[in-house]
Protein backbone atom coordinates (compact mmCIF):
# COMPACT_ATOMS: atom_id res chain seq x y z
CA UNK A 1 0.00 0.00 0.00
CA UNK A 2 1.24 3.04 -1.01
CA UNK A 3 2.20 6.00 1.48
CA UNK A 4 -0.15 9.03 1.35
CA UNK A 5 1.58 11.86 0.28
CA UNK A 6 2.68 14.23 2.52
CA UNK A 7 1.70 18.05 2.29
CA UNK A 8 4.50 19.70 1.03
CA UNK A 9 4.95 16.89 -1.60
CA UNK A 10 1.41 17.67 -2.94
CA UNK A 11 2.68 21.28 -3.70
CA UNK A 12 3.32 22.13 -7.28
CA UNK A 13 6.69 23.25 -8.66
CA UNK A 14 5.15 26.60 -8.92
CA UNK A 15 3.87 26.69 -5.48
CA UNK A 16 7.05 25.91 -4.40
CA UNK A 17 9.35 29.25 -5.75
CA UNK A 18 10.15 31.75 -3.13
CA UNK A 19 7.31 35.13 -3.30
CA UNK A 20 8.71 37.80 -5.03
CA UNK A 21 8.75 41.15 -3.24
CA UNK A 22 5.08 41.73 -5.38
CA UNK A 23 3.38 39.11 -4.06
CA UNK A 24 3.84 37.08 -7.14
CA UNK A 25 5.74 33.62 -7.52
CA UNK A 26 6.72 34.28 -11.41
CA UNK A 27 10.49 33.11 -11.78
CA UNK A 28 12.87 36.25 -11.52
CA UNK A 29 14.33 36.83 -14.30
CA UNK A 30 18.24 36.97 -15.20
CA UNK A 31 20.06 40.22 -15.15
CA UNK A 32 22.38 40.75 -17.81
CA UNK A 33 26.17 40.36 -17.78
CA UNK A 34 27.20 43.77 -17.47
CA UNK A 35 29.88 44.28 -20.53
CA UNK A 36 33.19 45.70 -19.16
CA UNK A 37 36.45 47.14 -20.81
CA UNK A 38 38.64 44.62 -22.22
CA UNK A 39 41.80 46.61 -21.48
CA UNK A 40 43.57 46.35 -18.24
CA UNK A 41 44.22 50.23 -16.14
CA UNK A 42 47.86 49.83 -17.31
CA UNK A 43 46.24 50.01 -21.04
CA UNK A 44 44.35 52.80 -20.57
CA UNK A 45 46.80 55.05 -19.22
CA UNK A 46 48.94 54.27 -22.38
CA UNK A 47 46.35 54.31 -24.61
CA UNK A 48 45.79 58.00 -23.38
CA UNK A 49 49.16 58.95 -22.67
CA UNK A 50 49.55 58.68 -26.79
CA UNK A 51 46.80 60.26 -27.59
CA UNK A 52 47.77 63.57 -24.86
CA UNK A 53 51.67 62.87 -26.95
CA UNK A 54 49.71 63.13 -30.48
CA UNK A 55 47.83 66.01 -29.24
CA UNK A 56 48.96 67.66 -26.46
CA UNK A 57 45.91 70.65 -26.50
CA UNK A 58 43.29 69.13 -28.43
CA UNK A 59 40.70 71.83 -29.26
CA UNK A 60 37.00 71.45 -30.34
CA UNK A 61 36.54 72.13 -34.13
CA UNK A 62 33.28 74.15 -33.87
CA UNK A 63 34.01 77.93 -33.63
CA UNK A 64 32.57 80.19 -30.88
CA UNK A 65 33.80 82.88 -28.41
CA UNK A 66 32.18 82.28 -25.00
CA UNK A 67 29.69 79.83 -23.86
CA UNK A 68 27.04 81.25 -25.12
CA UNK A 69 28.28 80.79 -28.80
CA UNK A 70 29.71 77.26 -28.13
CA UNK A 71 26.17 76.62 -26.64
CA UNK A 72 24.29 77.50 -29.98
CA UNK A 73 27.21 75.73 -32.13
CA UNK A 74 26.79 72.79 -30.91
CA UNK A 75 22.89 72.64 -30.69
CA UNK A 76 23.40 73.62 -34.37
CA UNK A 77 25.78 70.67 -35.09
CA UNK A 78 22.99 68.04 -34.74
CA UNK A 79 23.19 66.28 -38.02
CA UNK A 80 25.72 68.59 -39.35
CA UNK A 81 29.44 68.61 -40.33
CA UNK A 82 31.53 71.19 -37.78
CA UNK A 83 32.77 73.20 -41.11
CA UNK A 84 29.26 73.65 -42.03
CA UNK A 85 28.11 75.09 -38.80
CA UNK A 86 31.12 77.69 -39.15
CA UNK A 87 30.36 78.44 -42.20
CA UNK A 88 27.08 79.76 -41.38
CA UNK A 89 27.91 80.77 -38.02
CA UNK A 90 30.92 83.20 -38.27
CA UNK A 91 28.65 85.93 -39.20
CA UNK A 92 25.90 85.05 -37.15
CA UNK A 93 28.00 85.37 -34.03
CA UNK A 94 29.70 88.85 -35.27
CA UNK A 95 25.80 90.01 -35.12
CA UNK A 96 24.95 88.10 -31.90
CA UNK A 97 27.26 87.01 -29.46
CA UNK A 98 25.22 86.72 -26.41
CA UNK A 99 21.05 85.69 -25.62
CA UNK A 100 19.76 89.45 -25.83
CA UNK A 101 20.95 90.24 -29.10
CA UNK A 102 20.12 86.80 -30.38
CA UNK A 103 16.69 87.37 -28.89
CA UNK A 104 16.84 90.98 -31.01
CA UNK A 105 17.67 89.59 -34.29
CA UNK A 106 14.42 87.11 -33.84
CA UNK A 107 13.89 83.92 -35.58
CA UNK A 108 13.05 85.24 -39.02
CA UNK A 109 16.73 86.85 -39.00
CA UNK A 110 18.53 83.22 -37.65
CA UNK A 111 17.21 81.72 -40.10
CA UNK A 112 18.80 83.44 -42.54
CA UNK A 113 22.02 83.15 -41.41
CA UNK A 114 21.82 79.30 -40.69
CA UNK A 115 19.73 78.31 -43.53
CA UNK A 116 22.65 76.13 -45.28
CA UNK A 117 22.62 74.34 -42.20
CA UNK A 118 20.21 70.92 -41.72
CA UNK A 119 16.73 71.02 -40.16
CA UNK A 120 17.76 75.14 -39.81
CA UNK A 121 14.31 76.09 -39.37
CA UNK A 122 13.61 73.86 -36.00
CA UNK A 123 16.96 74.85 -35.23
CA UNK A 124 16.35 78.66 -35.25
CA UNK A 125 12.82 78.42 -33.16
CA UNK A 126 15.38 76.52 -30.64
CA UNK A 127 18.53 78.94 -30.58
CA UNK A 128 15.46 81.93 -29.97
CA UNK A 129 14.16 79.82 -27.43
CA UNK A 130 17.10 78.72 -25.54
CA UNK A 131 17.65 82.58 -25.52
CA UNK A 132 14.66 83.60 -24.10
CA UNK A 133 15.30 80.58 -21.48
CA UNK A 134 18.97 81.74 -20.31
CA UNK A 135 17.60 85.58 -19.76
CA UNK A 136 14.69 84.23 -18.16
CA UNK A 137 15.89 81.65 -15.98
CA UNK A 138 19.45 82.34 -16.10
CA UNK A 139 20.25 86.07 -16.30
CA UNK A 140 21.82 85.52 -19.49
CA UNK A 141 24.39 83.43 -18.35
CA UNK A 142 25.04 79.45 -19.42
CA UNK A 143 24.34 77.89 -16.57
CA UNK A 144 27.49 75.23 -15.48
CA UNK A 145 25.69 72.30 -14.18
CA UNK A 146 23.64 69.59 -16.57
CA UNK A 147 20.45 69.68 -15.16
CA UNK A 148 19.80 73.39 -15.85
CA UNK A 149 21.14 72.91 -19.10
CA UNK A 150 19.53 69.88 -20.51
CA UNK A 151 16.35 71.97 -19.70
CA UNK A 152 17.21 74.41 -22.48
CA UNK A 153 15.63 73.65 -25.91
CA UNK A 154 17.78 71.98 -28.26
CA UNK A 155 20.11 70.91 -25.16
CA UNK A 156 20.89 67.40 -24.73
CA UNK A 157 22.79 65.33 -22.29
CA UNK A 158 25.98 65.44 -25.06
CA UNK A 159 25.52 68.69 -25.71
CA UNK A 160 25.28 69.71 -22.31
CA UNK A 161 28.77 67.30 -21.57
CA UNK A 162 30.63 69.70 -24.81
CA UNK A 163 29.57 72.71 -22.98
CA UNK A 164 30.52 71.76 -19.71
CA UNK A 165 33.76 70.49 -20.74
CA UNK A 166 34.87 73.14 -23.19
CA UNK A 167 33.30 76.18 -21.24
CA UNK A 168 33.69 75.35 -17.90
CA UNK A 169 36.70 72.85 -18.19
CA UNK A 170 34.67 70.03 -16.19
CA UNK A 171 35.29 66.51 -16.69
CA UNK A 172 32.60 65.10 -18.71
CA UNK A 173 32.68 62.69 -21.38
CA UNK A 174 30.38 63.86 -24.47
CA UNK A 175 29.71 60.59 -26.66
CA UNK A 176 29.02 61.22 -30.42
CA UNK A 177 28.34 58.70 -33.34
CA UNK A 178 32.70 58.15 -32.88
CA UNK A 179 33.14 57.65 -29.84
CA UNK A 180 30.10 55.09 -29.48
CA UNK A 181 31.31 53.57 -32.64
CA UNK A 182 35.34 53.44 -30.90
CA UNK A 183 33.77 52.18 -27.29
CA UNK A 184 32.30 49.34 -28.83
CA UNK A 185 34.98 48.46 -32.02
CA UNK A 186 37.57 48.53 -29.87
CA UNK A 187 35.79 47.26 -26.62
CA UNK A 188 36.96 50.40 -24.57
CA UNK A 189 34.19 50.68 -23.11
CA UNK A 190 31.08 48.66 -24.87
CA UNK A 191 27.37 49.36 -24.46
CA UNK A 192 24.12 49.91 -26.40
CA UNK A 193 23.27 53.24 -25.90
CA UNK A 194 25.81 56.66 -25.78
CA UNK A 195 24.93 56.93 -21.80
CA UNK A 196 26.19 53.16 -21.51
CA UNK A 197 29.37 54.09 -23.05
CA UNK A 198 29.98 57.31 -21.30
CA UNK A 199 29.50 56.08 -17.82
CA UNK A 200 31.85 53.50 -18.62
CA UNK A 201 34.49 55.21 -20.47
CA UNK A 202 34.30 57.80 -16.85
CA UNK A 203 34.83 54.68 -14.77
CA UNK A 204 38.07 53.78 -16.82
CA UNK A 205 40.02 56.92 -17.76
CA UNK A 206 42.23 57.92 -15.49
CA UNK A 207 41.47 61.80 -13.79
CA UNK A 208 44.91 63.34 -15.37
CA UNK A 209 43.64 62.84 -18.99
CA UNK A 210 39.56 63.37 -18.72
CA UNK A 211 40.14 67.08 -19.53
CA UNK A 212 40.52 66.42 -23.11
CA UNK A 213 39.55 62.43 -23.07
CA UNK A 214 36.10 63.20 -25.33
CA UNK A 215 38.22 65.39 -27.79
CA UNK A 216 40.78 62.87 -28.18
CA UNK A 217 38.43 59.71 -29.09
CA UNK A 218 36.39 62.30 -31.18
CA UNK A 219 39.26 62.96 -33.07
CA UNK A 220 40.87 59.32 -33.10
CA UNK A 221 37.34 58.16 -34.75
CA UNK A 222 36.75 61.29 -37.06
CA UNK A 223 40.17 60.44 -38.87
CA UNK A 224 41.90 57.51 -37.40
CA UNK A 225 38.83 54.81 -36.42
CA UNK A 226 36.89 56.04 -39.19
CA UNK A 227 33.23 54.36 -39.36
CA UNK A 228 33.72 52.36 -43.14
CA UNK A 229 37.28 51.53 -43.37
CA UNK A 230 39.56 52.00 -39.90
CA UNK A 231 43.24 53.88 -41.06
CA UNK A 232 45.22 51.19 -38.84
CA UNK A 233 48.57 51.95 -40.18
CA UNK A 234 48.05 55.73 -39.09
CA UNK A 235 47.11 54.75 -35.52
CA UNK A 236 49.19 55.00 -32.64
CA UNK A 237 47.14 52.42 -30.45
CA UNK A 238 47.54 49.48 -33.20
CA UNK A 239 49.65 47.12 -30.94
CA UNK A 240 47.12 47.71 -28.14
CA UNK A 241 43.90 48.17 -29.73
CA UNK A 242 41.97 44.88 -29.29
CA UNK A 243 39.12 45.77 -32.78
CA UNK A 244 38.19 42.32 -34.28
CA UNK A 245 38.59 44.70 -37.85
CA UNK A 246 42.32 46.00 -37.23
CA UNK A 247 45.08 45.31 -39.97
CA UNK A 248 48.14 46.02 -37.99
CA UNK A 249 49.84 45.49 -35.10
CA UNK A 250 52.28 48.22 -35.51
CA UNK A 251 51.75 51.60 -34.36
CA UNK A 252 52.57 54.56 -36.30
CA UNK A 253 55.02 56.65 -34.98
CA UNK A 254 54.14 58.57 -32.02
CA UNK A 255 54.47 62.44 -32.58
CA UNK A 256 52.68 65.62 -32.16
CA UNK A 257 50.39 66.03 -35.24
CA UNK A 258 48.59 69.67 -36.44
CA UNK A 259 45.09 69.96 -36.95
CA UNK A 260 43.76 69.55 -39.84
CA UNK A 261 42.79 72.58 -42.03
CA UNK A 262 39.04 73.37 -42.71
CA UNK A 263 39.93 72.06 -46.75
CA UNK A 264 41.05 68.94 -45.33
CA UNK A 265 38.54 68.45 -42.91
CA UNK A 266 35.92 68.77 -45.35
CA UNK A 267 37.74 66.05 -47.48
CA UNK A 268 37.99 63.35 -44.84
CA UNK A 269 34.99 63.61 -42.83
CA UNK A 270 31.27 63.18 -43.35
CA UNK A 271 28.83 61.88 -40.96
CA UNK A 272 27.74 63.92 -37.62
CA UNK A 273 29.73 66.50 -35.96
CA UNK A 274 29.88 66.69 -32.30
Amino acid sequence: MASPKSKDSSLSKKELLPARRDGSNAKPRPRPARRASRYSPAEVNEIFRRFSVQRPEPKGELEHVNAFTLLVAVVLSAQATDAGVNKATRALFRAADTPHKMLALGEARVGEYIRTIGLWRNKAKNVIALSQALIRDHGGEVPDNRDELVKLPGVGRKTANVVLNMAFGQHTMAVDTHILRIGNRLGLAPGKTPEQVEQGLLKIIPDEYMRHAHHWLILHGRYVCKARKPDCPACVIADICKAEVKTTDVPAPLVPIAPLDPVEEVQDRGGTAA
